[in-house]
């Protein structure tokens, strides 16, 4: 072969290699119903996405799209299923009970882990040991690649709360349907209202005497500003989880090296998640107190009062009774199961 041909040859070769990698990358479109910035946003961004680029040595690429410019939030499930406009994103099973019914037991559970990393044990057992859960997911064309979690439930209201068990003659808004009903076993009026600041200034004109929330939606609308005196415990840890999710085609049709790619960058994200949830709580209060809110802790015989004035288990009776006459009939077996790891992480 002459030096000419070896140089063809050579050029040809890293041409056909040069082209395979370009072919090889993968552009993933990802749909997030919040703006980019807040904790999980940026947990999302700059761990988990991060990770997936890096230990797919650039194969995957994430192309994100934030504050509901692919889908909002009550939309994500089914565009995600569809796959034509999104890959992946963020799925809030709570805005989608109907088709993700067992996803509405954690909320049940008023009284939860006190600490980040003790939360992000429970929902890895949970998906790891339920198998019914991602089962549902499946039914509806999605697979999980990791769960992210948010602040605790935060009781905002225009006046000091002495009994958090006696709330008569009070008038709440909250979203959550296990709440509502938690909130009037202990003598309120529930309402719902759209989620925007006119909440605040029904707080303000005196519509509203309280706000149960996230303590980080609170914030967003500035609750605080209106309804200062702010109760809460990272125990009281709402059950709101958020899944990131992946189109089920899209996902089974990745290469072997890509899925364990995105598993090895969910364990990554996963062990960064309950240092995050610590560390940003405590920001948040911060916050809070800056902005002029009276926050206080509760106490454990306070919550341990709150969980018996609520009815809880009543309400989980009943609601799996409701289940079964919608035709989901483990509803019940789920509902112990995820009892029975949230008494074992507790402990």
């Amino acid at each position: 072969m002459t030096f000419k041909h070896f140089l063809l040859s050579l050029v040809s070769g890293l041409l056909l290699i040069s082209s395979h990698n370009v072919a090889a990358e993968k552009i993933l479109r990802y749909t997030d119903h919040e703006p980019y910035g807040g904790m999980r946003t940026q947990i999302i961004k700059e761990i988990f996405f991060a990770e997936i680029e890096k230990e797919s040595q650039g194969r995957l690429k994430i192309e994100p799209h934030w504050n509901g410019e692919t889908a909002i939030s009550y939309d994500a499930l089914t565009t995600i299923s569809d796959g034509s406009k999104a890959d992946m994103g963020i799925v809030v099973p709570e805005y989608t009970a109907k088709q993700l019914p067992l996803h509405q037991i954690f909320k049940s559970f008023a009284i939860g882990p006190d600490h980040g990393a003790s939360q992000v044990e429970f929902f890895r057992r949970v998906y790891a040991e339920i198998p019914e859960f991602n089962a549902e997911l499946e039914r509806n064309n999605i697979v999980n690649l990791q769960f992210f979690l948010g602040y605790p439930v935060g009781f905002f209201s225009t006046r000091p709360i002495d009994k958090l068990t006696a709330l008569q003659g009070t008038t709440w808004r909250t979203a959550s349907f296990w709440h509502r009903a938690y909130l009037t076993h202990t003598g309120a009026k529930t309402v719902t209202l759209p989620w925007n600041e006119q909440i605040t200034t029904a707080l303000r004109d005196g519509q509203l005497d309280g706000l149960m929330v996230n303590l980080d939606s609170g914030y967003d609308i500035h609750a605080e500003r209106a309804a200062p005196n702010v109760l809460l415990s990272p125990s009281l840890w709402l059950g709101h989880v958020y899944l990131l999710v992946m189109n089920k085609q899209t996902w089974e049709n990745l290469d072997n090296r890509d899925r364990e790619a995105i598993q090895r960058a969910a364990i990554t994200t996963e062990k960064a998640l309950g240092k995050a949830l610590d560390n940003n709580l405590i920001s948040m209060v911060k916050t809070l107190e800056q902005e002029g809110a009276q926050v206080r802790y509760l106490k454990k015989s306070e919550l341990d009062a709150w969980q018996k004035a609520i009815g809880y288990q009543q309400e989980q009776t009943q609601w799996v009774e409701q289940q079964k006459t919608e035709g989901v009939d483990n509803a019940g077996e789920v509902m112990q199961k995820v009892a029975n790891i949230l008494d074992e992480t507790m402990r």
